[in-house]
């Protein structure tokens, strides 16, 4: 297998697709799943002229199921080290919900020089819990019941979020993929039951407002209002308005896990971001409504 190995030992295994003289665009996976979830979208992009990498995040997929290290920071961290591998420069960064996150620490923290532009798509940010600074938030219990499900039967629990909220098969009319919901327990089951656990803290608690305001590059934040695992009043409207340079796109009923159910949708909008040869100021939002299907 591909991968690297980080300074305090941990191998991070990554896909590498296409020409190394291509522009590079690196993508970064949700909670709890690994590099296969950007399938689609590295086929596409490989085939729009990209080169394209993918990593499993520590405790993740086929990376080392490390018992530490299991937080944002060390997430950021560890791209890094794959960054300065590849010795990749002029990237785009695209983050789905927890990767999101890594992709906002990440590019405040350690990017300078070699970001060119970043893409959330249903993320985390600016912080999901609800405390004093987040009124809106979700209460702690929902994270707490989200351990509890995982430490009881994990395998049943990466069976029912896929089945319902994560993919919004629990619609009326919803199009249910029996595929989709057994590749997102393959990966799921692929990684880390410690891992799993400790990364629902970094991704609920962790608060990326500092690093949102820090981020001095274009930034395309998309979310869905119907999102049912990332609350889109909670996350992408906040987000877009700490960033230097953000634009958000709006859609209407589509779910958590868009980029699997409607990447025809989402492809292209990111694209067209993309070839934007002059980087835009804050916009108002940009709405798109298409039907569930």
């Amino acid at each position: 297998m591909t991968h690297i190995t980080t300074p305090d030992g941990t191998h991070i295994f990554y896909k590498d697709w296409g020409p190394k003289s291509a522009q590079p665009i690196v993508f970064h996976h949700g909670w709890p799943l690994s590099a296969d979830d950007w399938d689609n979208q590295m086929l596409f992009f490989l085939g729009e002229g990209f080169r394209v990498i993918a990593h499993d995040r520590r405790g993740h997929g086929r990376s080392t199921q490390t018992s530490a290290g299991n937080e944002m920071d060390t997430y950021a961290a560890d791209v890094d080290a794959l960054v300065t591998e590849l010795g990749l420069t002029n990237a785009i960064h695209i983050g789905h919900s927890t990767g999101g996150g890594e992709v906002a620490r990440y590019v405040a923290q350690h990017a300078k020089g070699r970001v060119a532009k970043a893409v959330l798509v249903d993320a985390v940010p600016p912080v999901m819990v609800k405390k004093d600074s987040n009124p809106g938030g979700a209460p702690i219990e929902v994270f707490d019941g989200l351990r509890t499900a995982l430490a009881a039967n994990r395998a049943q629990f990466y069976l029912d979020l896929p089945t319902g909220p994560f993919y919004g098969f629990n619609r009326p009319g919803a199009k249910v993929s029996q595929g989709l919901i057994q590749n997102w327990w393959r990966q799921g089951m692929m990684g880390s039951a410690q891992a799993h656990y400790e990364c629902i803290k970094a991704f609920s608690e962790t608060d990326f407002t500092e690093d949102l305001q820090a981020i001095d590059v274009p930034v395309l934040v998309i979310h869905s209002e119907d999102d049912q695992i990332v609350p889109y009043a909670d996350s992408g409207p906040l987000a877009v308005k700490l960033l230097k340079t953000g634009r958000l796109i709006t859609y209407k009923d589509l779910p958590h896990g868009l980029c699997s159910t409607h990447p025809e949708i989402v492809n292209p909008d990111i694209l067209a971001f993309i070839r934007e040869e002059q980087p835009t100021a804050q916009q108002p939002q940009e709405t798109a409504a298409p039907a569930m299907a």
